[in-house]
Formats: C-alpha cells, structure tokens, sequence
C-alpha cells in the first residue's frame, strides 16, 4: 500500500509569518514602521462625569485561507507524498477579536472597580486604499462582565496583493465612554508563496 505523508505548511511556519503581540502592538500604536499582518491597537477613555473608565483593545486576524496539492516524494523516496499549500488559491478571510475592560471608579476612596454587567458595542470597518467600505462588523453585546473578549467574523473574502487597507474599530460602552482607533493591514500573500515554494522543494 502507497504510503502518503502530510507535509502541509507547518503550525510554526505559519507562525513565524506573524509578528509577535508587543512587535504588531507598537506599530499599531503610533502608526509607524511597515504594516503588521495582524495588527492590533488599543486605548482608553473617561466617561465625563470622570467616574467611569473604559479601556478596549482591537486585533485585526487577517486569516489567510488555501488548499493543498499532492506533491511526490523525494527520487530515493518516491512513495512518501506530501501535501504542500497551491499558492493559486490563496485569499484572506478576515476576523476582529475585541476586548474591553469596565471600570468604576470610587472618587472619595481613591479606589477602582471592575463589577457588574454591562452592555458593550464593538464596531469594525474596512476600508481599501481608495477609502472604500469592503467590510463592516457591528455587535451589540448584552450582559457582559467587566471585563471580557470576543471574536467576530468579518464575512467577507479578501484577495491577496489587493493593496494596503485600514481598520477602524470602537468599542462603546454606552453611557460611560468609547474608545477607538485606526489600524493598518497590508494584503500581500508573498511571505506565503514563498513558504509554499520552500515546501514543494521539501526544505
């Protein structure tokens, strides 16, 4: 019986292909350096009575999708295939994960508290580089704690080396405050043909 080997794109390739937290985190920050691949960015508002903080954070997980093809095994190995990533159906399927966090603060006692239930809005755009709307997430959460995370699809399917794109995010707590900001993302799938070129070779 033919022996097949799966030899697909591994975990920690694909990781190397993604800057670390604090690298994307810095870049989105300040807008500067090159585009992140998953870029996140984050801030904190005060609600105008000044007794209410909200602090949100919003990454941006670009979610690279493709298939595999059968490639043959070495001349000395013939039988041992390998599936390795076709750069041909390469495409990105983006995602938002936001987290927030809700704060109370108790003026007279200098303290600060994270109690209760709360509703939160988190809200995404994507704009392209003529500034046109490509994708767009908004949810209304109910009955969340203070402090919490939640991810939601995008949707929509993006093509590779369609050019620069911006997000914008908030994350509202209605009636205490919102916080937001602008995150770039570049769609170039070349770091992948490139790993995927590696593969086919077997390095």
């Amino acid at each position: 019986m033919k022996r097949t080997r799966t030899a697909a794109l591994t975990v920690a390739a694909v990781a190397a292909l993604t800057p670390a937290l604090g690298q994307a985190a810095a870049t989105a920050a300040d807008g500067k350096g090159n585009l992140p691949q998953d870029p996140v960015g984050s801030g904190k508002a005060w609600s105008k009575d000044q007794k209410h903080k909200v602090e949100g954070e919003a990454r941006f997980h670009p979610g690279v999708q493709y298939e595999t093809v059968t490639r043959p095994g070495s001349e000395a190995a013939p039988e041992w295939e390998r599936k390795v990533g076709d750069p041909n159906t390469l495409a990105w399927m983006p995602s938002y994960e936001f987290a927030w966090t809700v704060s109370d603060v108790l003026v007279n006692k200098g303290l600060t508290t994270k109690n209760g239930k709360h509703a939160i809005t988190v809200h995404a755009v994507l704009r392209d580089a003529r500034d046109t709307v490509v994708a767009e997430v908004d949810k209304k959460l109910t009955g969340q704690a203070a402090t919490g995370r939640q991810k939601v699809a995008g949707g929509k399917r993006i093509a590779c080396d369609t050019g620069d794109y911006t997000v914008e995010w908030t994350v509202d707590r209605p009636g205490y405050a919102k916080v937001g900001g602008t995150l770039r993302w570049n769609s170039s799938c070349e770091q992948y043909r490139t790993a995927f070129a590696a593969e086919r070779a077997g390095k």
